[in-house]
């Protein structure tokens, strides 16, 4: 029994369907919204949508109790929270610590679909960008 199974035995099947339609959705969307980090006429509205689609994760995963899925989610919100006061566009390091969490959010979407256990979190997302030389 994977992740979806345990989804369905604890919630309403229309719940979980709608869940894994816009989280396929938000997955998909992130990269270009990520890519467009780098350009400073398309940051204001990419860094406030890519916060919107974490918040909506987090928020969703949350209420399913996908507990590793909320919790990167809420990490990732509160450094896109950062980002969004520094408010210029980013380097390379930071882009790319975000494509590796959008394949993270991928990967999960993939287990999902395939009723598989959630794979786990790989540590080396955790350790952030230094958003220190923003400032």
């Amino acid at each position: 029994m994977g992740a979806r199974s345990d989804l369905d035995s604890n919630f309403d099947y229309e719940i979980i369907d709608e869940f894994l339609d816009h989280y396929a959705i938000m997955v998909d969307s992130m990269e270009i919204m990520i890519l467009d980090l780098s350009n400073q006429k398309r940051y204001e509205r990419s860094i406030n949508e890519l916060f919107r689609v974490f918040h909506n994760i987090k928020s969703a995963s949350g209420f399913l109790q996908i507990e590793q899925m909320s919790r990167l989610a809420t990490y990732v919100e509160e450094i896109l929270e950062e980002l969004r006061k520094i408010n210029k566009p980013v380097n390379d390091d930071v882009i790319n610590w975000l494509l590796k969490i959008s394949d993270m959010f991928a990967t999960w979407n993939d287990d999902l679909k395939a009723d598989n256990n959630l794979s786990h979190v790989k540590y080396t997302l955790l350790k952030t960008p230094d958003l220190e030389k923003y400032n």
